[in-house]
């Protein structure tokens, strides 16, 4: 019986270094993923990760997978399920916004430009400061009911930075201003299919 794969992970110079070697998948949304990605990354989102298993396995038997997200948190999750499949795969520490924050260029093609001005980050914080906002005023003027508003987005803030995850910014990706256009996933398949 052969032991259980573990995915690795990378810091941002060491996958900067064998960036030519790898083959980038980003399992980010799709928004996200045109807000800026590394360099030659395809995006798979995490819920298509399981329909490209074949692929995903074709392509780590031709070369070595570095997959990403934002910040990591996605990427393990999606690398652990690579993993338990048999598919080696390493993750980027820190994702792309450890990336960006080194100084390393990120790609953001004019085809998948989303329609929102604004980064998610940038988008999170504008929403989250206005229902705490809006929870404090009516709770003031209406009914202090309403405050319970401003404490429940505290919670989740609170939630977000302990997980490294954001619910709020995955809502806020759903919005038609947020989504460039759907993955096409049978595209990304078959550039996969083609490195």
């Amino acid at each position: 019986m052969t032991a259980p794969l573990t995915p690795v992970a990378l810091g941002v110079d060491q996958a900067r270094t064998r960036l030519p070697g790898f083959t980038v998948i980003d399992v980010r949304t799709p928004g996200e993923y045109a807000s800026g990605h590394l360099p030659g990354a395809l995006n798979i989102p995490l819920d298509h990760v399981r329909r490209a298993l074949p692929e995903l396995r074709d392509a780590a038997r031709r070369g070595d997978l570095l997959v990403v997200c934002a910040s990591g948190a996605r990427s393990d999750t999606a690398a652990g399920l690579l993993a338990e499949h048999g598919v080696p795969a390493a993750t980027l520490t820190g994702g792309t916004n450890a990336w960006a924050a080194d100084g390393h260029p990120l790609d953001r093609p004019a085809a998948c430009d989303t329609r929102a001005g604004w980064s998610m980050e940038r988008q999170v914080r504008l929403t989250a400061g206005t229902a705490v906002l809006l929870g404090l005023v009516l709770g003031l003027l209406v009914h202090p009911t309403f405050q319970l508003l401003s404490a429940g987005i505290a919670a989740g803030l609170v939630f977000s930075a302990l997980t490294d995850t954001c619910g709020m910014a995955v809502l806020l990706g759903k919005l038609p201003h947020n989504r460039p256009r759907a993955t096409d996933l049978d595209a990304t398949l078959a550039a996969l299919r083609e490195r």
